[in-house]
């Protein structure tokens, strides 16, 4: 099947949509999805910012083991899992950087840096009832949010309508697949208070591949008339194998297979290569207004991560605590021909990490190799103005300027051996523009990112220390046009952009599969972004209620000159970004609280390394769910699902090791699996 095919079918399906008869409409319009990303505090449709916003009831077409199904509905994000609990995220190509974890892109969990110091990100701490929904900004978001070239993420717990009450949930499937979600709301609107807690298991597709995850978080909020009081708790204890990556041979043989032996290397098993990982995050964020036109919004915040991962080389131990806060004034003036906001403020972060390297014995620590302290440190100031006028035309102008140190104490060396390395003070400007006519909005966006390399990549797994590494740092230009037709119902956006990238980091891996990083020349990234959703209540016919949604990117991505030795990369194609990636999600309600969902993830060949000698193969993903809902008569409410995976049984590898030495390129994925699962919901009225 061809990818290009499928386009003019989503079409197809956002055309019977439309032509379906119309009921009673009683859907929320896309005007009240209301955005907190670069202090807008507005609706969707009406701030000069490109993002996408999805709600935690995504979650609710899948399995819920990971986020990777619901990021990757967006256009140009890609979620990759090697294994069970190892993600990465890539947004219009940042993950060419990243061999695991989250790099080169900002997340925030109700207001609190989730991003360390040192520029990583543990995104697989998080499970689906930790947030209520989700916004993504792709490209540069330094103006408001440091130091990052890939993008933005900001996770919100408390937003939308909130109920005290109770829900619970299970479900189980195939290769040993087990989640239980559980969360409570209590309190008043003025003082929400939510406790929730996660466990996911699996046995893995592959061998070596066992995953348990649990999770705890609290959130209480308390609203008086001149502030608003968040306190955040999470908590996320978790293990998971890592089986190694394949050959295209051993991949085509056994896809299940763990990396073998080989050298003076040990199997991936024999290792019992895997990661033990604990993560503590909890932080205060405080609204406060001032007046009637100023207010503040402070932030802060602690963070611990303790890693042990015996791998095939060695046996790495890391103790990351940090600590950091941000605040922002915001002021706004209404006039008669315009709307004015002003908005300044500040972000640091501090981090005091140590690591220890030592030789991996069947699973323990054997003699150390390296010890090394770490200090890192970042801080951000910035500032932003907008102005609304007539409700026709939208700018957003910014800046920040932004700085990082870094410092490597190597103590198990003799005499101590000290590295540092400061990067210069950077400026991130962007300047957006919107002009609406009616249900019509385009919008034009320039922007500057800065991304200094992360700790993972100035001390890689082969423990040397790289403090000659430069950061990256480029333009990106970006314009969209949005539809708003049928009363809202319809959204239509095509946004075209191109980001231009110097010294761009990529990621090598040697024999032993460590990884390292090296300073391309530049990178040219050209693409279009198309989305389209639609939602239609259909009456009291038997047909009750029919979503559409649909994404698709296509991407021009290629070095520019980039030569490294006596290897010439210039002109070649970036390795680990699809030409395209198609997804399609609908959703049918049906009398009688049956419903039926389907989703589609189709993606075109990927190189993966930069000579482009080696591609993976294009794969098509389809997925169903049937389920039925007892109509909501009284508090309680109940739902009881069956669901699959992968239906047409693909072979394919969902997180692949970019320019990995002798090939060993790919970490297969499940093939066709099931799961099944019941969930309820106990709701308290309140009255007021």
């Amino acid at each position: 099947m061809k990818l290009n095919s499928l386009f003019p079918l989503s079409l197809l399906f956002s055309v019977t949509c439309i032509a379906q008869q119309e009921g009673t409409d009683t859907t929320k319009t896309l005007d009240e999805v209301i955005v907190k990303a670069f202090e807008q505090q507005r609706p969707l449709s009406k701030i000069p910012v490109s993002l996408s916003v999805l709600s935690t009831s995504i979650g609710d077409h899948f399995n819920k083991t990971s986020l990777v199904n619901g990021l990757n509905l967006v256009a140009g994000v890609r979620m990759e899992e090697r294994s069970p609990g190892s993600y990465r995220v890539n947004i219009r190509g940042s993950s060419l950087r990243s061999p695991f974890g989250v790099r080169n892109i900002k997340i925030y969990w109700n207001d609190i840096p989730v991003t360390d110091p040192g520029g990583n990100t543990y995104f697989n701490q998080f499970a689906w009832n930790n947030f209520s929904s989700i916004e993504i900004f792709k490209g540069p978001a330094g103006s408001m949010y440091g130091a990052g070239t890939g993008g933005l993420i900001l996770l919100h717990s408390l937003e939308g309508e909130w109920q005290p009450g109770a829900s619970g949930e299970y479900n189980g499937g195939s290769y040993g697949l087990h989640n239980i979600f559980f969360s409570g709301r209590f309190g008043k609107k003025e003082n929400k208070n939510q406790l929730s807690y996660a466990h996911n298991q699996t046995d893995g597709y592959r061998v070596q591949t066992k995953m348990h995850k649990d999770n705890i978080a609290w959130i209480s909020q308390m609203k008086r008339e001149r502030y608003e009081l968040t306190a955040s708790f999470l908590y996320t204890a978790m293990y998971y194998q890592t089986p190694g990556a394949l050959t295209l041979a051993e991949f085509n043989t056994d896809p299940r297979a763990a990396r073998p032996a080989g050298g003076a290397f040990p199997s991936a098993v024999n290792a019992k290569a895997a990661i033990y990982q604990k993560n503590l995050l909890a932080g205060f964020s405080n609204l406060i207004r001032l007046s009637t036109h100023l207010k503040n919004t402070t932030t802060v915040y602690g963070a611990f991560a303790q890693i042990k991962n015996p791998a095939i080389r060695n046996y790495e131990r890391r103790n990351e605590p940090s600590f950091g806060g941000r605040t922002v004034f915001s002021f706004n003036k209404k006039r008669k021909t315009a709307d004015w906001i002003f908005v300044a403020g500040a972000e640091f972060q501090q981090g005091y990490f140590n690591t220890q390297v030592a030789k991996n014995r069947n699973g323990e620590p054997d003699t150390l190799q390296t010890n090394d302290d770490i200090n890192n440190r970042t801080y951000s100031f910035f500032t932003q103005a907008d102005v609304i006028i007539k409700s026709k035309w939208f700018i957003t102008g910014g800046i920040s300027i932004s700085r990082a140190k870094l410092e490597f104490t190597r103590l198990s060396s003799y005499p101590v051996i000290k590295q540092a390395r400061t990067y210069k003070n950077e400026v991130a400007p962007k300047l957006s523009l919107m002009r609406s006519f009616n249900k019509f909005q385009w919008l034009a966006t320039v922007s500057r990112g800065f991304s200094p390399p992360a700790i993972a990549e100035v001390l890689p797994s082969t423990g040397v220390i790289s403090t000659d590494l430069e950061a990256e740092e480029g333009w990106n230009y970006e314009t969209t046009l949005r539809a708003f037709l049928f009363r809202s119902r319809l959204k239509l956006e095509l946004t075209g952009f191109y980001f231009r990238l110097n010294n761009a980091l990529v990621q090598r891996r040697d024999l032993s599969g460590a990884d390292f990083f090296v300073n391309a020349g530049d990178t040219k990234q050209k693409g279009i972004e198309f989305h389209a959703d639609y939602k239609q209540y259909l009456g009291a016919s038997f047909f009750r209620q029919l979503t559409i949604r649909s994404d698709l990117s296509v991407n021009h991505f290629r070095y520019g000159s980039f030569i490294k030795g006596s290897d010439n990369f210039s002109g070649k194609k970036i390795p680990s970004v699809p030409l395209s990636v198609l997804t399609l999600l609908a959703d049918l309600g049906l009398a009688n609280g049956i419903y039926l969902n389907a989703n589609y993830y189709g993606a075109s060949s990927i190189y993966l390394n930069d000579a482009n000698t080696a591609k993976a193969e294009p794969y098509h993903l389809l997925g169903c769910q049937l389920g039925w809902k007892k109509k909501p008569k009284g508090p309680f409410r109940l739902n009881i699902y069956v669901g699959a995976d992968n239906l047409l049984d693909e072979t394919y590898s969902l997180g692949n090791d970019i320019n990995a030495a002798a090939n060993r390129f790919y970490n297969a994925a499940p093939t066709r699996n099931y799961y099944a699962g019941i969930s309820f919901q106990f709701l308290i009225e309140v009255k007021q």
